[in-house]
């Protein structure tokens, strides 16, 4: 079998990609770098002239030679690997007739659970913990909750002085365990919206409500800094979905940084790296909650890795899986059962894209170019 063709699928703020084989065979992916497809685009472009005529099945091979071929890297570059990476497995399994789960070594579990990772910030109390009180209704046993500051600057910067952002952060997880009870586990999603001081204020007092994890405190970029708050506070720390090779997960687990890890199928370098991460996450007995912001395809990825892996913590899934908004843009969406996502048996990744899910889901850029600041001005992290 050998690689005959690459082509792009632009649908929302995603980025496909089909590998195509003379055999017929056609393999999905998916790229995770949604701030910049345009680049990411170009990026698959440049590496399809070496994909034609290549063994499909040579995975490993084609992606160290992408990786290596070049000293540049970084997101954009690792993206576009990642997309090429799920389709080729996606091909395989197809080739094989078997899901991609069982080339990785075969299921370590019948399904995989999940958390609502919604998007939605309630303004209100009531609101606030109705909008739990139904994520339960529907079946979740855990969901995220944004704590990582007001989405706009109130009462003269105030809500953003260190002691009233703590207080707030805590009331909100205070009134979101109230209204699920103690059988709800709670992802608490800082994104990487405080200071050191903040983070360890608020995870030292947080820790009565018993959340499962705290998620990027601070910004991943010094890894001492993450290890720091680590030492400081007992709430189990989520961080990596931003890291973009397999090195940054070995120096977060080797200063025993977080508990848990967050590597990205669609960013890191596909299926092929975040295995191999997932086996290092388990040599330092950490857990792994894979990061899925995007599309339909990236869920299927993670899937599959969930299904192969140990040492699974939880799965995110992202607002789109609880409201059917994109289902139209598969053949046969996925399906959410009792708090847990079931495990695709179909031959590769387990979807198909929709032939018209680009007519059906127009292209538009995710993100600008404006930073959020805060009210005094500053420029503040996203």
């Amino acid at each position: 079998m050998k690689i005959t063709d690459v082509r792009l699928i632009y649908a929302k703020h995603y980025l496909f990609v089909h590998v195509h084989t003379d055999e017929g065979i056609i393999g999905l992916g998916e790229a995770g770098n949604w701030g910049y497809l345009d680049a990411t685009a170009a990026a698959i472009r440049k590496f399809s002239s070496y994909l034609i005529g290549k063994d499909p099945f040579q995975i490993e091979d084609i992606g160290q030679n992408f990786y290596r071929s070049v000293y540049f890297r970084g997101s954009v570059i690792m993206s576009a690997i990642s997309a090429i990476d799920i389709a080729l497995w996606d091909i395989k399994g197809k080739a094989l007739g078997v899901p991609v789960y069982q080339l990785l070594g075969g299921k370590t579990r019948d399904k995989i659970r999940v958390y609502a990772s919604v998007m939605s910030k309630a303004s209100d109390a009531e609101s606030l913990q109705n909008s739990y009180r139904k994520l339960k209704e529907m079946g979740f046993t855990a969901a995220k909750i944004f704590v990582n500051g007001p989405i706009q600057s109130r009462n003269d910067g105030r809500d953003e002085f260190y002691s009233c952002r703590v207080e707030e952060e805590l009331e909100k997880v205070r009134l979101c365990r109230e209204a699920v009870g103690p059988d709800f586990d709670l992802i608490l999603e800082a994104h990487r919206g405080m200071t050191m001081p903040e983070a360890i204020a608020f995870g030292r007092e947080v820790e009565q409500y018993r959340p499962m994890v705290l998620e990027d405190p601070i910004t991943p970029d010094n890894i001492d800094s993450m290890a720091e708050i680590a030492r400081h506070i007992h709430v189990p720390i989520a961080t990596g979905e931003r890291f973009i090779n397999l090195k940054e997960f070995a120096m977060l687990m080797s200063r025993q940084a977080c508990r848990y890890i967050r590597p990205d199928v669609c960013a890191v370098g596909g299926i092929t790296t975040s295995k191999k991460i997932c086996a290092l996450a388990e040599a330092h007995d950490v857990l792994v909650i894979p990061h899925n912001p995007l599309g339909p395809v990236s869920t299927a990825a993670c899937l599959q890795l969930c299904a192969s892996i140990p040492n699974l913590g939880i799965q995110e899934l992202p607002d789109f899986c609880l409201n059917g908004a994109e289902d139209a843009m598969v053949k046969e969406p996925l399906r959410f059962q009792d708090g847990c996502m079931l495990i695709p048996e179909a031959p590769g990744i387990g979807i198909e894209l929709a032939e018209d899910a680009a007519e059906r889901y127009p292209a538009h850029e995710r993100g600008s170019n404006e930073a959020k600041r805060a009210f005094d001005g500053s420029v503040k992290d996203w």
